[in-house]
């Protein structure tokens, strides 16, 4: 039996709260996992998870085991770490957390360069529009858009999401162009419960600041399906310009009410506190940085 092997796999057992889940994690079958687990188990003489049909959950000796196993493995992927920054290069893999739509237009196509100008590093990128708790989950480094809830973590500026308001050209026909904030109230909007859990709209105008309630039938918290909810034309979105200039560009949307400016939203990597901010980390953040602020898409207003 591997240790480190049957170690990590246990870790991740308990951290996705399923052998199916942290088998395709490890690229390998669940019955295999559960083999592993339980040749753990009989090496260490003591039942470490107690399983029923619908969950998984530790004994106390697995608790324990649990704790000690995690600091082994963050001790181990220092060290990879420590070694790297003796020799001026980061090792290890370093795992990324990023929204969905984000991650897939614009963090991905940015990591064959950054690999290949790496190559003691490997990336696991996990995409999607959930918050995701980097700790828990073990998560170097997380792209964020929007408010911050976690005051623990540190935060790096990596720039301002620029938003507009946009709908089919179809959806206006049919319904009429508003004119006016208020007039948003009216209309459907396709809202996204990420961002906005109040269905409220804030913009600055010449006039001021100004909130709009909004309304619809069709409301998610997927950034992507904000965007094809759109092109469907299902209503009115209040959406990044990088999400959707393609379509605009195209004729497939039209964007509303120029006076209004949408509040921007910040762009940020996170990534939890430690004496010293591991060099995995420190490259990534970096290279970011110098990618978005040579393009032009986190300053663009369509």
């Amino acid at each position: 039996m591997d240790r480190f092997v049957s170690f990590s796999l246990f870790a991740r057992v308990v951290e996705t709260g399923s052998f199916s889940a942290a088998a395709r994690e490890s690229g390998i079958s669940q019955p295999t996992a559960s083999k592993q687990i339980v040749e753990l188990e009989r090496h260490l003489g003591a039942r470490l998870l107690q399983r029923t049909t619908r969950k998984l959950s530790l004994t106390e000796a697995g608790s324990e085991f649990y704790e000690r196993t995690k600091r082994l493995l963050a001790d181990l992927a220092e060290a990879e770490a420590s070694v790297g920054r003796l020799h001026g290069s980061p090792v290890g893999t370093l795992r990324i957390g990023a929204p969905a739509a984000f991650g897939r237009l614009y963090i991905m196509p940015l990591l064959p360069e950054f690999l290949q100008a790496n190559p003691g590093l490997s990336v696991d990128l996990s995409i999607n529009d959930r918050f995701v708790d980097l700790v828990e989950e073990r998560v170097d480094v997380a792209i964020r858009i929007g408010r911050l809830s976690d005051m623990n973590l540190i935060v790096r500026h990596l720039g301002v999401s620029q938003r507009v308001l946009a709908a089919t050209p179809a959806y206006l026909s049919a319904r009429g162009e508003p004119n006016f904030a208020e007039e948003l109230s009216e209309h459907e909007c396709i809202v996204y419960r990420y961002l906005n859990s109040a269905a409220e709209w804030h913009f600055t105008s010449p006039g001021g600041p100004k909130s709009v309630r909004v309304q619809g039938r069709f409301s998610t918290n997927s950034s992507e399906a904000v965007r094809a909810a759109l092109l469907e034309g299902l209503g009115i979105g209040l959406v990044p310009t990088w999400l959707i200039a393609d379509a605009v560009q195209g004729g497939q949307l039209q964007t509303i009410l120029p006076e209004l400016s949408p509040i921007p939203l910040d762009v940020s990597a996170l990534y939890p506190p430690t004496i010293t901010v591991s060099s995995k980390v420190r490259t990534f953040i970096d290279f970011i940085r110098r990618r978005f602020r040579s393009s032009e898409l986190l300053t663009s207003k369509l």
